[in-house]
């Protein structure tokens, strides 16, 4: 299917499947003889996975850390790799957890130090 369909069929965008496929996401398509990118539903289950993730919080930069191995959270679909397994990505998780929960902290202090001059005004 053409990028298109393709992006519709994955609930994104053209734009976005060229920016996944610019960050080592997604491996370039082979095009047609009209040099128009041609996608399976392997790369679109593959980019729903993606979507996922970044909604969970995780960065472009944090799966192109894991590209190699996205493939293994593809539900149905097995997997070409062999070894690793879905916990290859616990480092990559810890990490975004750490800095969320510092994210958290500051906007906290943030929140706090807003809340105090806003007595301090009122008073």
């Amino acid at each position: 299917m053409r990028i298109g369909k393709a992006a519709a069929a994955a609930g994104t965008t053209p734009r976005a499947l060229r920016l996944y496929e610019a960050c080592g996401l997604l491996r370039p398509p082979p095009r047609t003889a009209a040099g128009q990118r041609e996608y399976g539903t392997a790369e679109v289950a593959r980019v729903r996975v993606i979507r996922n993730l970044l909604a969970l919080g995780l960065t472009l930069n944090d799966l192109s850390r894991r590209a190699h191995r996205l493939d293994m959270l593809v539900p149905d679909q097995p997997s070409t790799s062999c070894g690793g397994g879905p916990g290859e990505f616990s480092d990559v998780v810890a990490d975004r957890l750490a800095a969320l929960d510092a994210e958290i902290a500051r906007l906290t202090r943030l929140r706090q130090s807003l809340a105090d001059a806003a007595t301090r005004h009122d008073g």
